[in-house]
């Protein structure tokens, strides 16, 4: 793409009512860092990287159904997180504040729901 940055910052930004506590719970669940934050946006960053996600507030901000319904909140995104362990990945993220979400698609995969209600998936590969 003509303009682009070489070496620049690429991410995702999700709405919250709450964007530090957000950013705190992914910075946790992910192992990364918050790297800015005020009270309408707050950003958790990969240490060495150029990536991020970025939280920003919304009052009128409402959760996605997971599994979708008819006439519900449809989910616009959502995160993918590999890990090693992923029965432990699960207890860590909701020891965090996560929670399973209803629905369980495969074995190999969680899929949970952040304390803002953004549907995530946590898998292992293989």
């Amino acid at each position: 793409m003509r303009g682009r940055a070489e070496d620049g910052w690429w991410g995702v930004v999700i709405d919250a009512p709450d964007p530090a506590a957000l950013a705190a719970f992914y910075a946790q669940v992910l192992g990364w860092q918050v790297v800015g934050d005020d009270p309408d946006h707050a950003v958790v960053a990969a240490p060495g990287g150029v990536a991020y996600l970025a939280v920003q507030r919304n009052p009128e901000y409402r959760p996605p159904a997971w599994p979708p319904e008819p006439g519900a909140q449809q989910m616009m995104l959502h995160l993918d997180v590999e890990v090693v362990e992923l029965e432990a990945a699960v207890e860590d993220a909701v020891r965090l504040g996560a929670r399973l979400a209803p629905g369980q698609p495969d074995s190999a995969l969680r899929v949970l729901v952040d304390p803002a209600g953004h549907p995530f998936c946590l898998y292992r590969d293989g």
